[in-house]
């Protein structure tokens, strides 16, 4: 599905242009570490890095069923996973606003276990059962976030704030 794309010229260089999706889906899917920000029971928020992998439009992260980001998402799927550079006058950000739904299919978890690896190496392996990826003693659940707005941010001349709308949202 291809997006509505707009360049928001409120906080854009006047010879700034929009970025296609097909630049942004490029760099997400090379992103190594992306930073998960969930909301905890009492509304605080809850931010952690951890490494993604993109596929079939998604990007999908795992966590142990009792770490802090799986109970907040129990409770609300509301998520926001954001990547780029810790500079401000080069490189390119991206925000992911969606909702994190569980995958427990065990052939879809192994088409994913295998992008794992492919991506991050052998210390990513992970075993697939019952619905979940196995790794040594441990069990972690996978989700799958569906953007449902990115935002982009280009830093340096020319700076740049690109917006990809999938879901019909304004803001």
């Amino acid at each position: 599905m291809e997006p509505r794309t707009e360049l928001d010229t409120r906080y854009s260089d006047e010879t700034a242009t929009a970025r296609p999706w097909s630049e942004a889906e490029a760099l997400l899917a090379e992103a190594e570490l992306f930073w998960i920000s969930t909301v905890r029971p009492d509304g605080r928020p809850h931010v952690t890095p951890l490494p993604t992998v993109w596929s079939d439009g998604a990007l999908h992260f795992c966590t142990g069923p009792e770490e802090r980001k799986a109970r907040n998402l129990a409770l609300n799927p509301s998520v926001v996973l954001t990547t780029g550079t810790n500079t401000w006058n080069k490189g390119y950000d991206l925000v992911v606003e969606g909702e994190a739904v569980r995958v427990s299919d065990d052939a879809r978890l192994r088409e994913l276990a295998d992008a794992w690896e492919r991506k991050y190496g052998s210390f990513w392996h992970f075993e697939v059962g019952d619905g979940h990826f196995h790794h040594g003693a441990g069990k972690a659940l996978v989700f799958s976030v569906a953007p449902g707005t990115v935002f982009g941010f280009g830093k340096g001349e020319p700076f740049s704030q690109t917006r990809w709308r999938f879901d019909g949202r304004t803001t």
